[in-house]
């Protein structure tokens, strides 16, 4: 049996940035990985045509771009280098019309006043105080929940009456927020779009202050794209680990994380053969996966069970993977410029999808996020083409079978179409991913949910996973949940990562008896009643 300081399950982003953070500690770490490769959902293929690269999962990074977590890494001594497209984004409407978010301060503000002339200035007032309080909100936000320093030092830079407003705004609808800030559709269309990165609409409480903040990293750092393919990212992270002694095992899925005496002392394979780990076990799975699968809910407070079982994922996603012999031949050229292209919905279509989403149904007019790969980054297809993809959203637990996911890519292509006549002229392949295929390419997504679980407010902080547990420790001593289920959440920016790794070397430092019983006397507080004498 094979003995190590840490073990890490699954290789994805954030399993990468914590067995960093431990191999810098000087830690021996092993990382399982039950796939293939690793990258989990970070991962690049040419699975169109030959000498067209495309990425699997995610592909634009402008929370990993703007992260202090992976800055901190220094991944470009590694080899990532991250390349733009003229714009980040342009949202096109049904008719045609087309707003612009670009890394130019002036050529966003343009844009915008082409819908509405005030909003110009509006604009550029947003972006001024993002500029203001930007390093002390990434830091409140990526950090455990309550984030103290950082939270400290951004409720000083606002002050009361603004930092009152800033609560006001993570309280609203993207809708709400649009309508009170904004004259014009153009920017109210950028709140709600980006509000559809995750799974809320923009009548929903708690969206626009997601669609601001993506609209904000867009505006300052872009929608950038590793170059070579969003593996990229993932392989710099490997190569990292590596230099510092860490190691990826791929292929070895991990069946069961070992405990005694209410301690995880390490982890079983699918093979059988177990490892052992004298300091921590930390996950990259989805919650309910790690606490029901791997855990056992025989050992958990029941109460947790009960939690654990009502855990919300966010939407089903279908995405379509395309090899164009040609750019995209866009009716608006504007859209030409843009990495990701949002299609096609005014705000009551956007409203209408997510209300579809919500009743379960299959949303009559989707809304496309497309990505221009080849745009952002000219590596990804031969000279002259397009390496390009699409998704949308919909309903969780549909009977998706191959022929409906045809269809529905059929669908999609029409949309695009329809703004770029031609484009499906131009389709040399394609590689369509349904739900079912999307888990299976990362077990992670299940059935193709790319954030981790819903953005909702009610699974957010101190609610994720669920109540009470918004940090990385587990009611398991040196078990730490590090993956997307945990604060803070989806996006590829090593959050949950980072707060793991530090929760496992804080519990191994010298108050690390102290801090468990900090911790166990927070776990009791959430579940009073509970029996925890399994643990």
């Amino acid at each position: 049996m094979e003995t190590v300081d840490a073990v890490v399950i699954g290789a994805g982003p954030n399993g990468l940035v914590a067995a960093n953070l431990l191999a810098d500690a000087g830690w021996e770490v092993l990382v399982l990985e039950a796939a293939e490769q690793p990258g989990g959902a970070v991962r690049t293929a040419e699975v169109t045509a030959p000498g067209f690269r495309t990425d699997l999962g995610s592909a634009f990074y402008p929370m990993g771009a703007a992260s202090p977590v992976l800055r901190g890494l220094e991944l470009e001594s590694y080899g990532l280098r991250w390349r733009h497209a003229p714009a980040a984004l342009a949202h096109v409407l049904p008719d045609d019309r087309c707003v612009l978010l670009s890394r130019d301060v002036e050529v966003t503000a343009a844009s915008l006043a082409g819908f509405a002339t005030g909003d110009a200035d509006v604009w550029r007032a947003e972006v001024a105080r993002w500029q203001r309080i930007r390093d002390d909100l990434l830091g409140a936000i990526l950090t455990p929940f309550p984030p103290v320093r950082s939270g400290l030092r951004l409720a000083r830079e606002l002050g009361a009456a603004d930092g009152l407003r800033f609560a006001r705004l993570a309280a609203m609808s993207a809708r709400a927020v649009g309508r009170e800030r904004f004259a014009g559709e153009g920017a109210r269309l950028l709140l709600a779009g980006n509000a559809l990165h995750t799974d809320l609409g923009p009548d929903n409480a708690g969206s626009a202050v997601f669609g601001w903040l993506l609209s904000m990293l867009a505006q300052d750092v872009g929608f950038p794209v590793p170059e070579g393919g969003a593996g990229e990212l993932s392989n710099a992270l490997v190569r990292r680990l590596a230099a510092r002694g860490g190691r990826v095992r791929c292929g070895r899925e991990v069946t069961r994380v070992l405990t005694a005496q209410g301690k995880a002392v390490g982890v079983r394979d699918a093979s059988g053969e177990l490892v052992r780990a004298s300091r921590a076990v930390l996950a990259d799975v989805a919650a309910p996966a790690l606490y029901l699968d791997l855990v056992g809910a025989e050992h958990l407070p029941e109460r947790l069970v009960r939690d654990l079982r009502g855990f919300q994922w966010d939407d089903a996603t279908v995405k379509v993977n395309w090899a164009l012999s040609e750019a995209i031949p866009w009716t608006n050229e504007q859209a030409s410029m843009a990495g990701t292209v949002h299609l096609d919905g005014d705000l009551g279509d956007l409203s209408g999808y997510s209300a579809d989403l919500a009743r379960g149904r299959v949303p009559q007019r989707p809304f496309l996020i497309l990505g221009q790969m080849t745009t952002a980054d000219p590596s990804r297809s031969p000279a002259g083409t397009e390496s390009v993809w699409a998704y949308t959203h919909v309903p969780r637990g549909l009977p998706w079978g191959a022929e409906d996911v045809r269809r529905y890519a059929e669908q999609l292509e029409r949309i695009v179409d329809k703004h770029a006549p031609g484009f499906v002229a131009r389709v040399i392949g394609r590689h369509v991913q349904g739900p079912a295929d999307l888990e299976r390419h990362d077990a992670n997504l299940a059935e193709g949910a790319i954030n981790g679980g819903t953005a909702a407010v009610h699974q957010q902080l101190v609610f994720r996973p669920v109540p009470g547990l918004a940090r990385a420790d587990t009611p398991i001593d040196r078990l730490f949940l590090a993956g997307a289920s945990a604060h803070p959440g989806g996006a590829v920016h090593g959050g949950p990562g980072a707060n793991a790794a530090r929760a496992a070397l804080a519990r191994a430092g010298a108050t690390g008896e102290l801090y468990v019983g900090a911790i166990r006397a927070l776990h009791r507080a959430v579940y009073p009643r509970e029996s925890f004498s399994a643990l």
